[in-house]
């Protein structure tokens, strides 16, 4: 099995992805799934957290702060924003599972200059829809670069049956601003019916890497480099969870030169 296909433990930790297992530098990934009334401590050294409540319901603590019944979702496609709690760089927190929850902690090396730990409201994430016909899908940005913080990014796609998303294929693996920023990124996967599943390939310019990858209900797939389109058989409606980081807090990314054609013509 490639390595960049992370599949799921069946255990409360379903998912350990840290940079030392992906062999990278900046994207952690791990998800939980908490029963009513678990609790679970989180803190890293050096690192920020975003704590994601993909569904059900939480109530979080960081230091002095507390915030209960964040989330609320009954599943990640249920058509509501999902709870979120940005925690600095080295901060303790405490979440207590107010039903059986699905808990996504996203990190990043962090410097614990971006504020105190706050709720993400609603209002701040922001939501857009991208592409046209087969192309179409429905983007809420739960941390985005215009909202405070050290390195990371996190965003939730929904993409109907039959589409493709992260398309056309782009990439964003060059330090080279403002044309393109270097970012790791991990996609969670989930399906709708859970037997389900998506293509993934990953590919590079240079086809040094060029893998196609398919990913399961749960599944995460790791992209350290290259391009990165995901398609959706129909029948099925797909979810994902992005988790960026790199060297600068920039979202720009470059198109595969083959395919621009179908930006041009608004396809």
């Amino acid at each position: 099995m490639s390595r960049l296909l992370v599949k799921p433990c069946n255990s409360r930790q379903v998912h350990q992805i840290t940079p030392q297992t992906a062999q990278w530098e900046y994207v952690g990934f791990e998800l939980y799934d908490l029963k009513l009334g678990d609790t679970i401590d989180l803190q890293q050294v050096d690192r920020e957290l975003c704590l994601v409540v993909l569904s059900g319901t939480a109530s979080i603590n960081v230091g002095e702060q507390s915030w209960e019944n964040l989330g609320g979702r009954s599943s990640v496609f249920e058509d509501k924003a999902p709870g979120a709690v940005y925690v600095p760089a080295g901060v303790a927190a405490t979440v207590l599972a107010d039903t059986a929850t699905e808990l996504a902690v996203c990190s990043a090396p962090g410097r614990g200059d971006s504020g105190p730990a706050r709720v993400i409201e609603e209002a701040k994430m922001s939501r857009e829809v991208r592409g046209k016909g087969t192309n179409t899908r429905h983007v809420r940005n739960i941390l985005p670069e215009t909202e405070p913080a050290d390195n990371l990014l996190v965003v939730e796609v929904i993409t109907p049956s039959g589409h493709w998303s992260s398309y056309p294929p782009h990439k964003h693996d060059r330090d080279a601003l403002p044309e393109e920023s270097k970012l790791e990124e991990t996609y969670y996967h989930r399906l709708n019916p859970s037997s389900g599943y998506v293509h993934q390939r990953v590919y590079t310019d240079d086809r040094s890497l060029d893998e196609t990858l398919s990913a399961e209900d749960r599944d995460v797939v790791m992209v350290p480099e290259g391009y990165h389109p995901v398609g959706v058989p129909h029948g099925y409606t797909s979810y994902y969870l992005n988790v960026m980081a790199g060297p600068i807090r920039e979202w720009h990314f470059h198109n595969d030169p083959a395919h621009e054609w179908i930006v041009n013509q608004q396809v």
